[in-house]
């Protein structure tokens, strides 16, 4: 069977119900049957026919393709533990598990058809038949998308799962992905909007699953994202400190520039007004020089998001140091004399006005009292 023609004929549809339904008998009554979930097998893939309610006191399986136990019908008996024997119908791809099951390796499209399991005890014969059948899978989905470069924080991917396929799956960087705020799926599933990409998403792929756990996916879809540039910094040598590098002439200087940007940026160097013809993210100074001095400018531009940052520095001469201060006082000796002189000069002159302020006092006035000096 086809998947690209996904439904079962009615009376294949029948055949299975019936086969659910005798099953759930057998399983009421202890008999053996077929597991239903076994029925389905892949082409290409393993396909294992599970025996249930099976016995502890088997004394042999044998397995026949149809609905009959002739002869030339047997694929495969076993008998515990060890004895095997293959039958005319054996085409050396089946096999028989300890517990029974059947297992058809490499499963063919014309292995669809009934199997019947007769199994041995000491009390008797059971039996059980099924239907198996083996689908074709339908080709891997295929996948497209709008564009594959993009800018993050301002375009979108719409990518489309290219399948008849119902039952389709997503997944972003191989991480399956249902819908976010940032991601849309549209209901039939076909289609995925990432509104504002991130640097993040790299690969869009898509998946079926028309069989249980077999997964068949898309190729991948490879983003090229770009950003920045982020986190511009600025590395001297000397170190910087508020904008400003200390540095005396004929001294090394060593400037750096760092950012993250995909693609790399483009960086450009201005000092003082004026572009330098320095293309690369750093530039050194062997020998500073006074005409060498004054504003730098490092300024990032990536030309894929159309965004350009900057940083500055300044590089200036250490100030001149201020001058000392002595604060001990020395007084050559002759001063000393001079001063000592001066000071006793100084309290003579006091003491005569002093006196003669006295004695102009007391002739003045008209009943004055005698002087200290005056005698009787």
């Amino acid at each position: 069977m086809d998947f690209s023609r996904p439904s079962f004929s009615p009376w294949r549809w029948l055949t299975l119900v019936a086969s659910l339904l005798t099953c759930g008998i057998c399983q009421a009554s202890g008999q053996i049957f077929i597991s239903p979930d076994s029925l389905l097998g892949v082409e290409k893939y393993r396909t294992i026919l599970t025996l249930e309610n099976v016995p502890e006191d088997v004394l042999e399986y044998s397995w026949y393709r149809g609905k009959d136990n002739s002869t030339e019908n047997m694929i495969f008996s076993y008998k515990p533990p060890n004895t095997r024997h293959p039958g005319p119908s054996y085409s050396g791809r089946e096999n028989v598990t300890r517990a029974g099951s059947l297992v058809v390796r490499m499963s063919a499209v014309n292995d669809t058809g009934y199997y019947t399991v007769e199994v041995d005890t000491s009390n008797g014969t059971q039996r059980a038949t099924g239907w198996l059948q083996i689908v074709k899978l339908r080709s891997n989905p295929g996948i497209s998308a709008n564009t594959s470069a993009l800018v993050e924080g301002m375009d979108s991917v719409v990518a489309k799962c290219l399948t008849n396929s119902s039952n389709i799956s997503w997944y972003v960087n191989f991480v399956p992905t249902s819908g976010s705020n940032r991601m849309t799926i549209s209901p039939d599933g076909k289609t995925l909007i990432i509104h504002r990409v991130s640097r993040y998403d790299h690969t869009l792929q898509c998946a079926i699953e028309d069989v249980p756990e077999i997964l068949q996916k898309s190729e991948l879809i490879q983003l090229t994202v770009a950003y920045g540039p982020d986190y511009v910094s600025l590395w001297t040598q000397p170190y910087f400190f508020a904008g400003v590098l200390t540095a005396d002439i004929g001294s090394s200087v060593q400037l750096e520039c760092n950012c993250f940007s995909k693609p790399e940026p483009r960086y450009h160097w201005i000092h003082n007004g004026s572009l330098l013809s320095i293309p690369e993210n750093n530039m050194t100074l062997p020998s500073l020089s006074w005409e060498q001095m004054g504003s730098y400018r490092c300024v990032v531009e990536n030309p894929e998001t159309q965004l350009t940052f900057y940083r500055d520095v300044t590089i200036q001469p250490p100030r001149p140091p201020l001058p000392t201060v002595n604060r001990e006082l020395y007084i050559p000796g002759p001063l000393v004399i001079f001063l000592i002189l001066l000071t006793s000069l100084g309290g003579a002159f006091v003491c005569r006005v002093l006196v003669y302020s006295l004695f102009q006092s007391c002739s003045r006035g008209k009943t004055c009292h005698k002087c200290p000096w005056q005698t009787n």
